[in-house]
């Protein structure tokens, strides 16, 4: 949706509310409707539902300090519940299209950096204690203040950054865009197909995927992203029926030996809130350190990620805030906390959410069906993952075009703001991380406005960010002098 089209959609008179539904969650108010909301909670669900095996993945592959590993099964089925009961807390907590689930990057740190140095229960604690101080700077009023401290722009920026990294996420989930091995020694570090060229009938399908979304989406059809998912999970089950396919990646495109699972709840309320603290070997600079990471992580990732979608949706006010915002933000740091409580890791705020706002999702309505969906998982999860990433990537692919569009609106010959806002977009696709985009463009910014002599324009709040930003990015050589690697 271009920015002019968002603007009358605000300005225009709303039509009255239907029901009571209706009036609790603005949808006529915000220009929705309750088949846009439903078919926008469909998206949302299949473009993230890969979480339900990703996540069991990564954290069931690790191994904590005395060799235990977490049990797949019921790794599933805690990121099935956190995912379904936080997503529909923000939808009527908090009002916005935003989903939630174990955050990607944040489990790979629980998993392969904080677990080989204590137990499960104590890195789960850790988790637990991050999302507690998140809500503790929500409730002090600190985390909304950062997000109104930042420059329009900036924001813009970021929202353009995601863009570029959601797309690029749909490319490499896909396999379209591979990583070249180091063995290889090469300079280049990705390539096209796994071999420099497209083969395989997988990437066919993320290919048609990606000319049917496009081409559904120039003609203004209706579920356009929706229709491409559910088309092209039919036509990869009928070629993975006839073909001779090695591989799809983490979900195969096959009908289940059974559709109906039961949850197993295991894992939900193993952790210790500061086991971690008296871990043999762990020293509490190194467990300090560690929340410290956790935080700013997650911190920045949902920072951007609200900002982004809201944005997106339309829904910011002239000033450019979001709606909501401090609940938005408690509820995301409640996530948190559910995570390591359900041993899942820490829940967060998730882009793909955007996949329903481009579905015309403007409201929280939208949540109830994504929550469901994966409340459905915890019964269903052989049925509901089925859609292979190709299916669902081209999704991905069309929503960073539809959040790059919002890079016009940036003064490009500006230098003070332009290099801090082409760090911030160029960033975050280059290293697979919202956090350290948004770093880079707060450092730039704060830099470049003191050489300029413009240092009073700076907000305290985003001189106080940066220097921790500053920590962040020299965090290996800041351990190494304390003693704590």
């Amino acid at each position: 949706m271009s920015e002019s089209q968002k603007v009358a959609d605000r300005s225009s008179a709303p039509p009255p509310a239907a029901n009571s539904v209706d009036r609790f969650f603005k949808i006529s108010a915000r220009g929705s409707t309750f088949g846009r909301e439903i078919r926008g909670g469909f998206a949302t669900f299949f473009t993230m539902a890969y979480i339900l095996v990703l996540n069991p993945i990564i954290l069931g592959s690790a191994k904590d300090k005395f060799g235990q590993q977490l049990d797949p099964v019921q790794l599933t089925t805690a990121t099935a519940l956190v995912a379904a009961v936080m997503t529909v807390i923000m939808g009527v907590g908090g009002n916005l299209p935003l989903a939630l689930a174990a955050g990607l990057g944040l489990n790979a740190v629980v998993a392969f950096q904080i677990a080989p140095q204590m137990s499960w229960d104590d890195a789960m604690g850790l988790v637990v204690l991050e999302g507690l101080l998140i809500c503790a700077l929500v409730v002090t009023g600190l985390r909304e203040a950062v997000m109104h401290a930042i420059p329009q722009p900036l924001k813009q920026a970021i929202s353009v950054g995601i863009g570029l990294f959601i797309a690029f996420i749909g490319f490499v989930d896909a396999g379209f865009v591979t990583r070249i091995p180091d063995i290889a020694n090469t300079t280049v570090p990705v390539q096209l197909g796994g071999t420099g060229t497209l083969a395989g009938w997988p990437i066919l399908v993320f290919c048609l995927g990606v000319l049917l979304t496009i081409g559904l989406l120039a003609r203004k059809v209706k579920g356009a992203i929706l229709i491409s998912i559910v088309t092209m999970t039919i036509v990869a089950m009928i070629i993975n029926s006839i073909a001779d396919i090695k591989a799809w990646g983490l979900t195969t495109p096959e009908w289940p030996g059974k559709v109906v699972d039961t949850p197993d709840f295991g894992l939900i309320g193993h952790f210790s809130l500061f086991g971690a603290f008296d871990a043999p070997g762990v020293g509490v600079v190194t467990v300090v350190l560690l929340i410290f990471t956790l935080i700013l992580s997650d911190f920045f990732d949902t920072m951007g990620t609200v900002v982004g979608i809201s944005a997106e949706a339309g829904l910011l006010d002239e000033e450019g805030k979001v709606p909501n915002l401090g609940r938005v933000l408690l509820i995301d740091g409640a996530a948190a906390v559910a995570g390591g409580a359900a041993s899942s890791s820490s829940a967060t705020s998730y882009i793909e959410s955007a996949a329903g706002v481009g579905e015309g999702s403007r409201t929280g309505f939208s949540n109830l069906v994504t929550g469901g969906l994966f409340a459905l998982a915890l019964f269903l999860t052989p049925l509901l993952t089925i859609v292979p990433l190709q299916a669902a990537a081209p999704a991905l692919v069309a929503v960073g075009f539809l959040m790059m569009t919002q890079v016009k609106h940036i003064d490009w010959d500006k230098y003070e703001i332009a290099i801090p806002a082409f760090l911030t977009i160029a960033v975050m696709p280059f290293t697979y991380s919202i956090t350290n985009g948004i770093g880079a463009g707060f450092l730039a910014y704060v830099v470049i406005k003191t050489v300029l002599g413009k240092a009073k324009e700076i907000h305290w709040l985003l001189w106080a960010t940066s220097a921790l930003f500053l920590v962040y990015f020299a965090i290996d050589p800041i351990e190494q002098i304390l003693g704590a690697k």
